[in-house]
Order: structure tokens, then C-alpha cells, then sequence
């Protein structure tokens, strides 16, 4: 592979690191491709954002809480009627 490297920086006139970045890029380009949101996806983003700005949040210590609330009770009422 050295020896192929050194044939294409003589023919394209370009330096190894060029070259290593090139493949790089091309490596994780096919590996991790990067996704672009729709006009919807972005439009939500936005939206998000904005109410995020103005505080409309739900701190995520008090969601977790609401999550245990809501599994307890429903393993509570699972409880009452497999007795």
C-alpha cells in the first residue's frame, strides 16, 4: 500500500496527508453517513428550540420521577387484578 500511495502522490501531484484525509473522509462518509432532517424534522427542531427558550421544559430529575409515579402505578393496579 506504501508503494501505491507513493505512485498516486507522484501522478496527482498531492501530498500523503491529502491523501489520507481523502480516504478518511470517504471511509466514515460510507460508514456513518451523515442524515439530513426533512423540512418537517427541521420545522420540529425549530419549535423545540424556541419553547426550550422560553423555559417551557420539564427538568429531567421531575420526568424520571413522573416515569416511576406511572410504572408503579400501573404494576399496582396489575397487582389488584391478578389477585
Amino acid at each position: 500500500m506504501a508503494r501505491q500511495m507513493e505512485e498516486v502522490q507522484k501522478e496527482e501531484h498531492r501530498t500523503r496527508s491529502e491523501l489520507l484525509r481523502e480516504a478518511w473522509r470517504q471511509y466514515f462518509e460510507s460508514r456513518y453517513a451523515v442524515y439530513t432532517p426533512t423540512k418537517t424534522e427541521l420545522a420540529a427542531i425549530r419549535k423545540g428550540r424556541s419553547a426550550f427558550k422560553r423555559g417551557e421544559f420539564v427538568p429531567l430529575g421531575r420526568l424520571h420521577h413522573e416515569l416511576d409515579a406511572a410504572r408503579n402505578q400501573t404494576r399496582k393496579k396489575g397487582a389488584r387484578k391478578a389477585s
